[in-house]
């Protein structure tokens, strides 16, 4: 018998209903948070490669732009270019 005047409170009712529509049914819902943590744990794992390459790409920037030898080094790897006098080879491990 007491155990369904706690349940008749409208107190308890109400309380539960609000939380029932704030977990499921709400545009907030819990799921679309947990959906939108994991969003901004991924973007922010992916500025943090972004920023480590942008890091990177300056450092070889500026190698390039300072040293000749690392020029004509990334012009024959990157682009294949070569030498009047001279043949290239380019092996694949496919």
């Amino acid at each position: 018998m007491k155990f369904f005047k706690i349940i008749k409170n409208k107190y308890l009712i109400t309380v539960c209903g609000l939380l029932v529509w704030l977990l499921f049914f709400d545009k907030n819902d819990v799921f679309t948070q947990w959906d939108l943590v994991q969003r901004c744990k991924k973007l922010t794992n992916e500025r943090e490669y972004y920023k480590s390459e942008i890091e990177k790409n300056i450092f070889l920037l500026s190698e390039l732009k300072t040293n000749m030898n690392s020029l004509e080094t990334f012009a024959r790897e990157r682009y294949l270019m070569k030498a009047d006098n001279e043949d290239v080879f380019v092996f694949s491990n496919k």
